[in-house]
């Protein structure tokens, strides 16, 4: 299925020369390569030193139990979200030949089925090749994003490896990278500048970990440079998760060491969560002249960096 991976974007940084349209490079610090999910530092070996890492945590950042829904009720849940999640995998040979529509359909499905609602606000995205950016805090903003347009991410090659989400990916079309090639980048560049040449839409978190939603890290730049070499557009995105009332919530963070499985069955037993999603102004080809502004013009409009999104 022409969807997004369940899992974060991996980049590894090198100070060599990328091909694009453009002719430019990519040499950037530890600190700016776009990365995944949270990691952390291993001392087996320098590629995985310069990984980003968010200090949000379960203990430090998840909200105090609030009401919650009865277990039985819960269980339905999960077992809807994976019921959808199996039904994806066996209707994803099918590939691009599936609507777009009941791509963006099924995603949502796979968010209410969790117990969340769903609230999308602003313009559509635009056609053909267009790099979507968000902050990221959940396994839920994945299929969010897909509800928006149905795109290919950038996912960290040991998302392969999960269980029904790893065959998910893998037949979505996604793009992965080995976080340990410490020479990879330009030719991950390359990859998605190509993708976007070809009219496709490709996620990028450009966080490179994922962070609670009170505060946000800073967009790193080195996927931009594929949207500047693509001459494509950039469409910011912002995502936020509140409870009953209106009131942000951090239920839904996938934070730290938090387990995945951990992390849905707090999502199914949280009481009148909704997720927000608010498409931004794109930000056109040609309106910042390198990666560094438009990363920083992305950035801005989704709000990153502050400390928690109003």
């Amino acid at each position: 299925m022409t969807t997004s991976s369940l899992g974060a974007v991996g980049v590894p940084t090198a100070p060599a020369p990328t091909a694009g349209a453009a002719g430019g490079t990519v040499s950037e610090s530890p600190a700016e390569a776009p990365v995944g999910r949270t990691a952390h530092a291993s001392p087996g070996g320098a590629g995985t030193l310069w990984r980003p890492t968010a200090p949000c945590t379960p203990q430090a950042c998840l909200d105090a139990a609030r009401r919650a829904e009865a277990i039985p009720l819960a269980v339905v849940r999960v077992a809807a979200v994976l019921f959808l999640l199996v039904l994806g995998f066996l209707m994803s040979p099918l590939g691009a030949r599936l609507p777009a529509d009941l791509v963006r359909r099924w995603c949502r499905w796979v968010v209410r089925a969790a117990g969340v609602r769903v609230r999308i606000d602003g313009g559509a995205a635009p056609a053909g090749g267009v790099l979507l950016v968000a902050n990221h805090i959940s396994w839920l903003d994945i299929p969010l994003l897909a509800a928006v347009r149905p795109a290919r991410m950038l996912a960290k090659s040991e998302i392969r490896d999960w269980p029904v989400a790893g065959w998910l990916t893998a037949r979505s079309g996604a793009l992965f990278i080995d976080r340990d090639r410490i020479r990879a980048l330009p030719e991950t560049v390359a990859r998605i500048a190509e993708a976007l040449r070809a009219g496709e839409a490709v996620t990028v978190f450009p966080e490179g970990s994922t962070w609670c939603g009170r505060a946000q890290g800073p967009f790193r730049r080195a996927a931009f440079q594929a949207a500047l070499d693509a001459d494509v557009p950039v469409q910011p995105v912002r995502l936020q998760y509140r409870v009953a009332g209106g009131a942000p919530s951090t239920a839904a963070a996938f934070v730290g060491e938090d387990s995945l499985l951990t992390s849905v069955w707090r999502v199914a037993t949280t009481r009148g969560l909704t997720a927000e999603v608010q498409v931004l102004e794109a930000i056109e080809p040609g309106s910042c002249r390198d990666r560094r502004s438009l990363a920083q013009a992305a950035q801005a409009t989704v709000g990153v960096g502050r400390a928690g999104l109003s």
